[in-house]
């Protein structure tokens, strides 16, 4: 039987330069600690934040760059179960439609770095985001797709598409 984990709502933003380059952090913190992910961070719940208004948040304070929830297209909802074996996440996946024009400066959560997609294949990148992320991305960035992933520990990710939007 599996012990009873905390579930947290988080956000990611997946932000390009004008060479269609994707920023990504080194992050310095767990999770994730040393390996390459897009900007993001948790919904500030005690206060009804939603995840448009987190992703808002989260792009001002880790990159500078003020974005509106316009700028914003939300491609995928994922529900992550057991990931690293220490709690449940439901992420909102999006990508921003504003250029980001420069790199920015290191902040105490990580560095920066912008990567072609190709180059992000050879990065350290968590295990799920090379499973699951990084495809989502690469085929639904455009639309919306709702899935759910076990991530339990010891046994390969498993992921299940729950609702994809036809294309347009």
């Amino acid at each position: 039987m599996n012990p009873t984990l905390p579930y947290k709502i988080s956000v990611l933003v997946f932000l390009e330069n004008a060479a269609g380059k994707h920023l990504l952090m080194l992050r310095a913190k767990h999770p994730n600690f040393g390996a390459w992910s897009p900007i993001g961070g948790k919904l500030e719940m005690a206060t009804g934040e939603s995840p448009f208004e987190c992703a808002v948040r989260e792009t001002r304070e880790e990159t500078g760059l003020t974005v509106t929830t316009e700028d914003l297209h939300l491609f995928a909802m994922i529900a992550e179960k057991a990931y690293e074996g220490s709690s449940h996440w439901l992420m909102f996946l999006f990508r921003c439609r504003k250029i980001l024009d420069r790199l920015p400066p290191d902040i105490a959560e990580g560095k920066f770095a912008f990567f072609s997609r190709a180059a992000v294949n050879a990065l350290p990148i968590p295990e799920t985001d090379r499973a699951a992320l990084w495809p989502i991305y690469d085929r639904y960035r455009d639309r919306f797709v709702a899935l759910r992933a076990d991530c339990a520990p010891g046994k390969p990710v498993g992921v299940n598409i729950e609702e994809i939007t036809p294309p347009q």
